[in-house]
């Protein structure tokens, strides 16, 4: 069964971001809704932790990272701190591609240290998402 998606503030601010630079990181506590809302801002999806493909996306992350990033922009990149490299991809990618709004990464954890190699500046922005406001969820009209 599938809910109905709630529009958030967040969607405005990943939307800025998206065309602003080439990939965003959103980041945030599990079950504030990043994935979800990055699933109704992106073109198609890569979800890393899919029980069923789990290991072969690893395979291929660690032979050909490039192959996880193919699909329509922007495109998602779902818990893609399961497999690190993808952030090197991603800025390459970007570099690349020349492009605003390639791609957006989501994930309530972050890699080890010192397996990603540049820190995206430049490439990838941070965005935080916190829990639905009262707001969102029309339980409060806005007004203090």
């Amino acid at each position: 069964m599938t809910r109905d998606y709630i529009p958030r503030i967040a969607d405005k601010i990943l939307k800025e971001r998206l065309e602003a630079t080439g990939a965003v990181l959103i980041e945030g506590a599990k079950w504030c809704g990043k994935t979800r809302t990055a699933m109704e801002n992106s073109n198609s999806q890569l979800f890393m932790q899919n029980l069923d493909n789990r290991t072969s996306y690893q395979q291929v992350a660690d032979v050909k990272p490039s192959l996880l990033l193919k699909g329509e922009t922007p495109r998602l990149l779902a818990e893609w701190q399961m497999a690190p490299v993808l952030w090197d991809a991603v800025r390459y990618a970007v570099d690349m591609r020349g492009e605003l709004g390639q791609f957006i990464l989501t994930g309530s954890a972050v890699p080890r240290d010192n397996v990603v190699e540049h820190t995206g500046t430049g490439r990838i922005s941070r965005m935080t998402m916190r829990t639905m406001s009262l707001f969102e969820s029309k339980e409060s009209n806005g007004t203090v």
